[in-house]
């Protein structure tokens, strides 16, 4: 069981919300020191990120956001902090998107097995 689930509903639909997705991985790699992959399929996609203490998935659907992480020993101590921050963070990269006609570069497309790849 993770040490944080937060769900978020949206009305982005997918390519929108892969904007968002990729918006909040560049901002954790950058303030956060994460190191994020990303999963792209047909009606969801996936985050995957870890650093030291923290490993976890944001998924995406056209639909909601869901992020689960475990925290490590150490930053356990902090999980109310940590995932208020997290919380705070995706809902101001949420409230900035608008529904409607969005999209990026597929970086992976996930067909049988998932070749994740890193944004740069």
């Amino acid at each position: 069981m993770p040490d944080i689930h937060i769900e978020r509903p949206h009305k982005l639909g997918l390519k929108k919300a892969r904007d968002v997705a990729w918006q909040w991985a560049e901002e954790a790699e950058q303030k956060l020191a994460m190191e994020c992959t990303v999963e792209e399929g047909d009606d969801e996609d996936l985050v995957h990120f870890v650093r030291s203490g923290v490993k976890g998935t944001l998924r995406v659907t056209g639909e909601v956001f869901a992020l689960d992480a475990k925290l490590g020993l150490l930053l356990g101590a902090f999980r109310g902090q940590i995932e208020a921050e997290i919380e705070k963070n995706l809902d101001e990269i949420l409230a900035k998107a608008k529904p409607g006609k969005g999209g990026l570069k597929t970086v992976a497309k996930s067909a049988g097995k998932a070749a994740p790849d890193k944004r740069r």
